[in-house]
């Protein structure tokens, strides 16, 4: 497959931190719309991952391009971000003193020089898209509530509407349901499952019944580098993937 071809493309991707190689030629491809579930043992490169694609962290060698051409390596956190990558870490983090509607109305994409922000007044357009991700990520009926007073699951939705809110191309979200009820698993998956297609996602979770329920193609990554990827059947029916991580 060509990079031209891809969202994301990386190749030969490799990290060490005091001599642990954290990533260890990894290659990895996304395609647009695209949603994919990243599974592995403690220490399988899962965060370093997504840590270079963001630009918190800088490869020592390989290549990481965006839209078959862009070239993350190059790039600070704060350039890939508007490049349309977002992401959601393990704990939400929400604006706990200001309405759902705010945190909502706040994230959304804007000029955000001074001046710009004194002088916005929102408009029509802006209100419609907020709905839409009310709708998305259910919580239409706790508009008006309190971020401080939802619960845990969620405070995790209105952070992944909130990134929806700038429009990204590509989200990572990180063990979106570690800590959720039953209920709210199986409704972040539909969530997620609703954001896919017009979104990429890549999901990193260690909940197996949450990664079937997606439905999507999974890389398992073991060493810093991929193990197996195909369906979660073909992936768990896998020895070796058995003896590092689901045998465990």
């Amino acid at each position: 497959m060509s990079a031209e071809d891809t969202l994301l493309y990386l190749d030969g991707v490799s990290v060490s931190f005091d001599g642990f190689r954290a990533l260890n030629n990894l290659s990895l491809t996304m395609m647009p719309g695209e949603m994919r579930a990243i599974i592995g043992p403690n220490g399988a490169g899962k965060t370093t991952m997504m840590d270079v694609i963001t630009g918190k962290t800088r490869p020592d060698h390989g290549t990481i391009l965006f839209e078959g051409e862009t070239d993350l390596t190059k790039l600070r956190e704060a350039g890939i971000a508007n490049l349309g990558i977002g992401r959601k870490f393990q704990r939400p983090t929400v604006f706990e003193p200001h309405t759902v509607w705010d945190n909502l109305e706040l994230a959304l994409k804007a000029p955000r020089r001074p001046l710009n922000t004194l002088t916005y007044a929102i408009g029509r357009d802006d209100r419609t898209r907020i709905e839409e991700i009310l709708d998305i990520t259910r919580l239409s009926p706790k508009r008006d509530r309190l971020a401080g007073s939802l619960s845990h699951g969620e405070k995790q939705w209105l952070e992944i509407g909130m990134l929806l809110a700038q429009d990204p191309k590509l989200l990572l979200v990180d063990e979106p349901v570690a800590g959720m009820t039953d209920a709210e698993t199986e409704q972040t998956a539909r969530l997620l499952c609703d954001i896919a297609g017009k979104h990429s996602v890549i999901v990193v979770e260690h909940d197996m019944s949450f990664v079937r329920a997606l439905g999507v193609k999974v890389t398992v990554l073991a060493e810093g580098s991929v193990l197996a990827e195909g369906s979660l059947d073909s992936v768990s029916a896998n020895q070796q993937v058995i003896d590092v991580y689901l045998g465990r």
